[in-house]
């Protein structure tokens, strides 16, 4: 009789005053931080962030050979330069209103032409952008390798459930940073031996980390995926083979739709992980977020700031993932 009509239960007074405690406690936590800074002559500077996301480089534009400027012409707003020795000759582009040189003068090679402005993408933003590169291949391919090591690990061959076990337990019992150090400094330098021998193209490091992410995942996922299927009761295979359908068409078109949604919130964790995991690559040469931060802390002294910085960019990565994945399970389950 008492229910309100909205069927909304109203907030208890109690309610407001924890969410007060709450942010007490953070206004608290950051003024305390604060404090403890001022007790070290600690200087924040975070106007100086900005620049390592985006800046403006000045381009100066040098001559490649020593001659003489024969001639120069107007296209819009860009001034084309022709320097002329004897036959050879070379043609350069700066805006008109940064152009140093007049026909006639007689200029050597590295000699400044003009100059000009452009944005450039910061060392941070340049490591966020391989970061999310990186995690976003090696989930793609750890999911292909969970799958199809999931199902071999509940089959029937020996062989494949073998492997696939032997797969899973080698990989989940050794450390990931171990993992990486084997594709790298083992199985990289193998590989690009044989192709170096070969003649052919040697293959970037990080392709390799990426490989270290994607099998690690892959072995997760493969445990993920066999929990989920062997969640789901045996008597949908049986009712769906005795209406004819076969191993594979069972597995694809009734348990596996049945699975994906109770296996997607564990999936979310492990995506979310090994984004976090993906830190770990700057130890071979690899600048993503973790080391691009570092190199910055090294040169502006500003570790405060920026490893906070890092900490936000982070949870921005692994927030806006978990938001998306929230947003498939529920779609999935209302359809």
């Amino acid at each position: 009789m008492g229910t309100p009509v909205s069927g909304k239960i109203p907030k208890r007074p109690a309610y407001y005053v924890w969410v007060g405690v709450f942010f007490l406690i953070v206004a608290g936590t950051a003024t305390a931080l604060y404090y403890a800074t001022l007790k070290i002559d600690y200087v924040w500077r975070w106007y100086r962030i900005p620049q390592y996301f985006v800046f403006k480089e000045k381009v100066e534009v040098r001559a490649q050979i020593q001659g003489t400027v024969h001639r120069i012409t107007t296209q819009n707003d860009q001034a084309v330069i022709e320097v002329k020795e004897g036959q050879a000759s070379e043609t350069y582009r700066v805006p008109k209103e940064a152009l140093l040189v007049a026909e006639g003068d007689f200029i050597y090679p590295g000699d400044v032409l003009g100059s000009y402005a452009r944005w450039r993408a910061g060392i941070l933003m340049q490591g966020l952008w391989l970061t999310l590169k990186v995690s976003v291949i090696a989930i793609v391919f750890g999911v292909l390798i969970g799958l199809f090591g999931g199902l071999a690990r509940i089959s029937e061959n020996p062989a494949f459930k073998w492997l696939a076990i032997t797969y899973i337990e080698l990989i989940r019992g050794s450390p990931l940073l171990v993992q990486i150090f084997i594709w790298y400094f083992v199985l990289g330098t193998l590989i690009n031996t044989i192709l170096a021998k070969q003649g052919i193209v040697q293959i970037p490091p990080l392709w390799f980390g990426v490989a270290a992410l994607a099998c690690f995942a892959g072995a997760y996922v493969a445990e993920i995926v066999r929990a989920g299927i062997q969640s789901i009761h045996r008597g949908q295979t049986e009712a769906s083979r005795s209406l004819g359908m076969t191993y594979v068409q069972s597995m694809l078109h009734v348990i596996l739709p049945q699975a994906v949604r109770r296996i997607l919130p564990p999936l979310a964790g492990q995506f979310i992980s090994l984004i976090k995991d993906s830190s770990l690559l700057g130890i071979i040469a690899i600048r993503e977020l973790t080391k691009a931060t570092r190199e910055v802390v090294t040169t502006s002294l500003q570790p405060f700031e920026l490893w906070f910085l890092c900490a936000l960019l982070y949870l921005f990565l692994t927030f806006t993932l978990s938001m998306l994945l929230q947003y498939l399970e529920r779609r999935h389950l209302v359809t």
